[in-house]
């Protein structure tokens, strides 16, 4: 059973505790583009006592996507987007999973146990689902649903990081660009970042690739409606510095300009895969 210190209670949050996204309107009503970033934050509520783990541990990989929120806050000011991110940390839940997946509330992470997820019971787990998970993607479904209503075909672009080893395996790429069904703007976003930085490494679904209803945010708001996407991870020694972020949110704004500018314009296809009902 649980302990009880660890146990989640919207009613237990208080004032220094965020809300459960963030998120920012584009000052464009026409502007296509939403970004999300799921994995933007390493935040517990105080009252569940960091999940029984250090803030050091907190502080790796394992708590969030680092530096993954610095580059997406720079890529939707260029971008003048629609902008989501979660305001706390992938341990509690895992926004980029559906409540269904082993993963969802992890009870080893990298090989760290969390204390706080093991033997986590039902009702915990509905409860974090319902405050964390179910408010951030009923946001970008609403979202999506106005643009859609005003006439705007949605561009959904979903950013990560991934570490540079992961184990012992040093990683060569230094962006990837995950995507399964739908393949719109993956060559054509490959040709516009390589326009811009000759040397890139960039893999195709490396070092993950999205795969049906085990991940959440694209395979739901992307495939399912038939809507263009695509999820771009970059490799953290690259973006550990505000600086970089910033470089590397304008390196992917350019790019992603000159895909739209050449490909528009795009479609909702009418018959996308439906995860919903697997």
């Amino acid at each position: 059973m649980i302990q009880n210190k660890f146990k989640f209670s919207a009613e237990s949050l208080n004032e220094s505790d965020p809300a459960p996204f963030n998120y920012t309107n584009s000052q464009n009503q026409l502007s296509p583009w939403l970004i999300a970033c799921d994995h933007a934050s390493n935040i517990v509520p105080k009252h569940m006592h960091n999940l029984g783990l250090s803030s050091n541990e907190l502080s790796r990989h394992i708590g969030w996507d680092i530096g993954a929120l610095g580059v997406a806050r720079e890529l939707s000011k260029t971008l003048d987007a629609h902008f989501i991110f979660g305001n706390y940390s992938r341990l509690i839940v895992d926004l980029n999973r559906p409540p269904s997946s082993p993963t969802f509330i992890p009870e080893v992470a990298d090989d760290t146990p969390i204390p706080a997820n093991i033997n986590i019971t039902k009702n915990e787990i509905n409860a974090r689902a319902k405050y964390f998970h179910f408010a951030y993607h009923r946001k970008i479904e609403l979202t999506l649903n106005k643009m859609i209503a005003c006439g705007i075909i949605p561009i959904i672009i979903a950013i990560h990081s991934f570490t540079p080893i992961f184990q012992n395996f040093q990683r060569p790429w230094h962006i990837g660009l995950l995507f399964e069904h739908d393949q719109r703007l993956v060559e054509p976003l490959k040709r516009a970042l390589l326009l811009q930085k000759t040397d890139l490494n960039i893999g195709y679904n490396q070092p993950y690739a999205i795969s049906g209803p085990s991940d959440h945010t694209i395979p739901v708001h992307g495939q399912a409606r038939g809507l263009p996407h695509i999820e771009i991870e970059i490799r953290q020694d690259l973006i550990k510095d505000q600086k970089n972020q910033k470089l590397w949110g304008l390196i992917l704004a350019n790019a992603l300009l000159s895909v739209v500018e050449e490909n528009r314009p795009f479609k909702i296809i009418s018959q996308p895969v439906d995860f919903k009902s697997r």
